[in-house]
């Protein structure tokens, strides 16, 4: 890789930053389909997956469906989900997923820089939840979610909600989602002192245009974090088209506003903030793929297999 260092810290600024808070790996985004849309998920429907953007889009399931997938990260870090949801005669639809990411093992040295061993450090988040069906357009859902980290030889844990809405007008081919993410607080501490989780509001669109076998997906992110000027407020946002090539054959491209401009080195920022992707479907299985472009830095790849269970 021609930068590691930066390599480094760009992983670590996305996962640990402490200084805003801990937890961050929960932005990361879940599923190759929703990687290659780029985050661009909030309003999207009939995926299990939807419970890590919007878990009343849950009520949308066509059928019991899992989702399983991998994620390899830059230098040594991996990560991975689980996800299900299927709904209940006279209930409504119910969900559960994980959510995990191993940083990989690093060289522990003492100040002097003798090897002392090694340390590594890991995240798990564990969701379950449900959402309900409100009338012929609008359904509500929430999440309850437990995470844990630890880094070396200490732990931290805490316990959020997710709260979403989700308003479908059938005339004019639209969805309307906004979500709020990781709503709580810690149970446990790395060092005593109580950090802040990584709260954010979404609101998202997808428009079927007329005639065109394409599904174009708009989303703010990080509403509720404050800006210089209100402008500023909705620079965070993603965009994604998922084109229906035929009955089993997609085709996936997204736009990153906020990585491009993080990502921008040397007064050039690449491809960094765009991603590509597509997915095929056979039967009840469903193979998706997903590259995200980090520009000079590098790229991830993901892999998801999702199911259709009867």
């Amino acid at each position: 890789m021609k930068y590691p260092a930066l390599a480094l810290l760009c992983v670590f600024t996305s996962f640990c930053a402490r200084s805003q808070g801990t937890y961050n790996f929960l932005r990361t985004d879940v599923s190759a389909r929703a990687a290659a849309l780029n985050g661009s998920f909030v309003s999207m429907t009939d995926d299990p997956n939807v419970i890590f953007y919007n878990p009343a889009a849950l009520a949308t399931l066509t059928a019991p469906r899992a989702s399983v997938g991998y994620l390899k990260h830059l230098l040594d870090v991996n990560a991975g989900h689980l996800s299900y949801g299927r709904a209940i005669e006279g209930f409504g639809t119910v969900g559960a997923g994980v959510l995990y990411i191993d940083y990989g093992t690093t060289t522990r040295t003492d100040a002097s820089g003798n090897i002392l061993g090694s340390f590594s450090a890991r995240e798990l988040a564990l969701l379950a939840g449900g959402a309900v069906s409100l009338g012929d357009q609008i359904s509500a859902g929430v999440t309850i979610k437990y995470i844990f980290s630890s880094l070396a030889d200490f732990r931290s844990s805490a316990i959020a909600t997710d709260l979403g809405i989700l308003y479908a007008i059938p005339s004019e081919n639209i969805t309307l989602g906004a979500s709020v993410s990781s709503l709580g607080s810690q149970l446990k501490t790395y060092s005593g002192v109580s950090e802040s989780l990584p709260l954010d509001v979404r609101i998202g669109i997808t428009k079927r245009p007329e005639h065109l076998p394409v599904l174009l997906n708009l989303n703010l992110h990080k509403l509720n974090e404050s800006a210089p000027k209100i402008a500023d407020r909705f620079s965070t946002f993603t965009f994604g088209a998922e084109f229906l090539m035929s009955e089993s054959v997609r085709f996936r491209v997204g736009y990153d506003n906020e990585k491009r401009k993080e990502l921008k080195l040397e007064n050039s920022a690449g491809l960094a903030g765009f991603s590509v992707g597509g997915g095929v479907v056979l039967r009840e299985y469903q193979i998706d793929y997903a590259f995200n472009s980090y520009g000079k830095i590098g790229g991830l790849h993901r892999l998801s297999l999702g199911i259709a269970l009867q």
